[in-house]
């Protein structure tokens, strides 16, 4: 999105490490409120959050003035997620859909949990690394649900429109999306994963 940019906190890895956003005359810009939920018919904006192959969990603060990205806090630490051998990190950029909301009154028939309060979290798959704040244009492929400690998570799997593979990924039950994992001959760990073309199974 050019008529948004982000500025950093320089302190990272803490509770002080915030990235807000700015319009090019240097006001302040909200995320979740300001970028539209759409570009044109049936393409969406993410905001990118975590950087794949990164560990920290970081996400938009709905409840917090400018609604900075920042680092997520479980039971009063500084969330990472568990690495995935061989993997470091996320697999995938990881961010998420502004102007939705998962609703924390509303209970899911998929799930029979309520929504978990926070935006819509969307996974961008294939090529490009994208950095912390970047707002892109994705196209969705599927979705999938979650429940995460008795709340549901929705999360959108999504490819850039701009990315050199978009117009082979259309639905992920024409291509598949999903990571297989193949355990090597004579071994009891899983080798790096890999995107498959082949027909989805579901």
């Amino acid at each position: 999105m050019s008529s948004c940019s982000s500025k950093e906190h320089p302190v990272s890895h803490s509770l002080k490490d915030w990235l807000f956003f700015k319009s090019p005359s240097g006001e302040y810009r909200l995320p979740f409120h300001d970028i539209p939920v759409y570009t044109v018919k049936n393409v969406f904006h993410m905001v990118m959050e975590v950087t794949r192959w990164t560990k920290a969990k970081m996400e938009i603060i709905t409840k917090d003035p400018l609604n900075p990205i920042k680092q997520n806090v479980k039971k009063g630490k500084l969330h990472y997620i568990a690495n995935f051998f061989p993997h470091k990190g996320y697999i995938w950029n990881y961010g998420a859909i502004p102007q939705t909301w998962k609703n924390p009154g509303h209970n899911d028939q998929h799930t029979s949990c309520c929504g978990d309060n926070h935006p819509i979290d969307a996974c961008k798959i294939v090529s490009k690394i994208c950095s912390r704040g970047e707002v892109i244009k994705v196209k969705v492929l599927g979705i999938l649900v979650t429940t995460d400690e008795g709340e549901t998570d929705w999360k959108v799997i999504a490819i850039n429109v701009d990315d050199p593979d978009a117009a082979n990924y259309n639905d992920i039950r024409n291509k598949i999306i999903l990571l297989k994992f193949k355990k090597k001959k004579n071994s009891g760990h899983m080798p790096c994963s890999e995107i498959s073309g082949s027909k989805s199974k579901f």
